[in-house]
């Protein structure tokens, strides 16, 4: 089969060099049109290196699965006999066709049925289940990474100072104040942007599991509870209620008036709550910047207007692109083309350049919005397994769920897992304990004290060790490292024996112990470096 990448005119580009040799060694035909990767930076040259063919446009438009970034916005109905010769453009998509794109099925019915009609099978990269297998292929994740890190570019080129502070021989200057609404994919990443650029920055979410994240990110969070809605069972936030909002509100007039640069993210299902009203913009220092990161479903400040630039009479600037993935072409192209060839190696298990879409595979059917001449979404709801608190009944959570879920119907199955038998594990438990008894038994009074504190050492280690959380096992290596110690000074006493067994394995414990106490050290201190960013920052500006 053959592969088309088209120039969709824009400046992203759904296959990059590097994932258009993975579809070659797919065994796909891989045909770029010509320039299609400029805006990004990858010339035709190096598509040709990867093993695709230059075309001309409309006969990437014509290849048997056509990729785009975006879906268009109309395409032509066919008639009774087909599609006129020489059609360009969408309107070359030829009747059968694959096409992978973004289409935005809920807010695009009219193209949706215009590809049924067309006999097109549709696959939205904007409509992948939330569940973990498909993690590889979301695409809304990715872009919404790359437009949070924009945000922050944005408003450093707007912002009239440096985002970190400064201490220089003619005074000092304070670091930038950056407030973000919203720790979704998009607001950690500004977080995350505007953190390493050296500004205090501060953030708030209704949802309160979002404070470990924003934490975790180095920034400070804003406390509003009579705003904090209940854990959310898909991780997104829902509608607030009118007092929930209104604690809302009083929550962004602090911070925003405080704050010189305000960046926003809030959408619920699509939809750009307002979160900064005209009043709380007032309040706002001259030369302040609001990036409006929703601005493509309406703003959440009263003053945005999408896709433009405004001032505000105060001079506060209102930001409202809604294409800041795009201002980022290389990288957004790249996460673009990654989940492009993930989601065609999904469907070529064989390897062997044919696409094969499994409509029992619950990703591929959430994917498919059109196929066989008929309207295929929305798909059926995915049924994923909540975990089960002890002693109680499995639950179904909502298949948006983020939290890393497996899906429990419609999904391939796994490999076979190999376990031992409970009765066959038990019974060789039994036999080296049986072993374990007459060894000592036939051992000397004293040897056999040894053992017995031996046995006991490794009993009890297990359960201690067992029984700690994963997050603590660094500071544990603090108390390993005191065992090692008393390891160590045996060791030394015994190096001096006139058996020279003795003295060998005495030197080697100490040898071997005096790594891990050192290592050991060295792990915790570089471990709780980590934890110490706040003071390692204040001492450099002393």
């Amino acid at each position: 089969m053959r592969i088309g990448i088209p120039d969709d005119g824009g400046p992203l580009v759904p296959a990059t060099p590097t994932t258009t040799a993975r579809l070659v060694g797919l065994g796909y035909d891989v045909v770029v049109a010509a320039g299609a990767g400029a805006g990004a930076g990858f010339p035709d040259a190096a598509y040709q290196a990867a093993g695709a063919a230059v075309v001309p446009d409309a006969e990437a438009w014509a290849a048997d699965v056509v990729t785009v970034t975006r879906a268009p916005d109309a395409l032509a109905t066919p008639g009774p006999a087909g599609l006129r010769p020489g059609a360009r453009g969408p309107d070359g998509l030829r009747i059968g066709a694959v096409l992978i794109a973004q289409i935005a099925p809920a807010a695009r019915p009219d193209l949706v049925r215009a590809l049924a009609n067309r006999g097109v099978t549709a696959l939205a990269l904007d409509a992948v289940p939330r569940i973990s297998r498909a993690q590889s292929l979301d695409v809304l994740s990715a872009l919404s990474n790359v437009a949070g890190y924009r945000a922050v570019v944005e408003a450093a080129a707007e912002f009239g100072g440096m985002f970190s502070g400064q201490v220089t021989a003619a005074g000092t200057t304070p670091p930038a104040n950056v407030f973000v609404i919203g720790a979704g994919v998009a607001g950690l990443a500004a977080i995350g942007a505007a953190g390493s650029l050296g500004a205090q920055v501060r953030a708030f979410d209704v949802r309160p599991e979002a404070a470990e994240q924003i934490e975790s990110m180095g920034a400070t969070v804003v406390r509003a509870d009579d705003a904090a809605q209940q854990v959310s069972a898909d991780g997104y936030a829902s509608a607030l209620t009118t007092d929930q909002e209104a604690a809302a509100l009083r929550a962004y007039a602090v911070e925003t008036a405080a704050a010189d640069i305000v960046i926003t993210t809030a959408l619920v299902r699509g939809t750009a709550p307002t979160t900064i009203t005209a009043e709380m913009v007032a309040t706002m220092r001259p030369g302040s910047v609001i990036v409006d990161l929703a601005a493509p479903g309406g703003g959440n400040c009263e003053l945005t207007v999408p896709g433009r630039r405004v001032v505000s009479d105060n001079g506060v600037v209102i930001l409202g692109w809604t294409d800041l993935p795009d201002r980022m072409p290389r990288h957004t192209s790249e996460l673009l083309g990654t989940a492009v060839a993930n989601l065609v190696q999904l469907g070529t298990p064989g390897r062997d350049g044919r696409l094969a879409l499994d409509q029992e595979d619950v990703v591929v059917r959430g994917m498919t919005v059109a196929a066989g001449g008929e309207v295929l979404w929305p798909p059926p709801p995915v049924a994923v397994s909540a975990p089960t608190a002890p002693g109680g009944p499995a639950s179904v959570a909502d298949p948006s769920s983020r939290a890393g879920l497996a899906e429990t119907t419609g999904s391939r199955k796994a490999g076979p897992t190999v376990r031992a038998r409970p009765a066959v594990r038990n019974g060789l438990l039994m036999l080296g304990a049986l072993l374990a008894v007459l060894a000592v038994a036939a051992s000397p009074a004293e040897q056999a004290a040894h053992f017995t504190v031996l046995a006991l050492a490794v009993v009890v280690g297990f359960y201690v060790i067992s029984h700690v959380s994963h997050a603590l096992h660094t500071p544990l290596m603090s108390q390993t490292n005191a065992i090692s110690g008393i390891i160590l000074v045996g060791g030394m006493l015994q190096i001096g024996s006139s058996d020279p067994v003795v003295t060998t394995l005495a030197v080697l414990a100490s040898a071997v112990a005096s790594i891990n106490i050192f290592g050991g050290f060295l792990v915790t201190h570089r471990m709780l470096g980590m934890f110490r960013r706040g003071d390692t920052a204040e001492g450099s500006n002393r």
